[in-house]
């Protein structure tokens, strides 16, 4: 299956599609390649793309001096972006990196929020992804806030198994706000109870 294809199938799981309006979407995609541990975007720079990710691992992550927390992770079939960045055309808070080399496909803001004006199933999919996004954040938040490092571990292994297998110690245990030290006791812990 091509990229632009790919693309299409995901959307049409959404909203249904012409081919007018699709064509009118699919000119503006560019095609992007980025090496491991390559840049999509970087705090302090205002984020211009949405990016769908079709094959590779991308990190969200933000940095004070004294530490990294990962936000989230990005596979393929996803999209990513700085989003807060993306919407409200501030310098972005937060940075997303490939863990992988990534390849994707981009679409630059501006051709986005014209296709929203000129097709109305255009913005449906937009608040659609929006909404979808929402109730990932608000649920991830609600996990960091009362469940235990081993309940998120045991999460992730159930929900998202790649998630697990693909990243490294260091940026899991970021992710569930934990040392690495105290995910190597978890994941022992876990191991011998399966």
């Amino acid at each position: 299956m091509n990229h632009s294809a790919q693309i299409r199938q995901v959307f049409e799981q959404l909203v249904a599609l012409s081919p007018e309006q699709w064509r009118t979407f699919e000119q503006h995609l560019e095609e992007v390649i980025f090496q491991k541990n390559e840049f999509l975007c970087r705090a302090g720079q205002v984020e211009k793309y949405l990016y769908f990710i079709h094959a590779g691992a991308v990190r969200v992550y933000h940095q004070t001096e004294q530490q990294e927390f990962t936000l989230n992770f990005h596979f393929a079939n996803e999209f990513a972006s700085a989003f807060s960045s993306f919407l409200t055309q501030t310098p972005s808070r937060v940075y997303l990196q490939a863990l992988e080399n990534v390849q994707a496909s981009r679409i630059h803001r501006a051709h986005l929020y014209q296709s929203y004006e000129q097709h109305h199933p255009a913005e449906r999919l937009g608040r659609l992804f929006a909404e979808t996004l929402f109730v990932h954040k608000t649920n991830r938040e609600i996990d960091l806030l009362s469940l235990s490092a081993e309940e998120q571990y045991g999460n992730l292994l159930r929900q998202n198994p790649q998630l697990v297998s693909r990243i490294s110690v260091k940026h899991l245990a970021s992710y569930l706000g934990i040392q690495p030290e105290s995910l190597s006791r978890i994941r022992q812990k876990v191991s011998n109870i399966s």
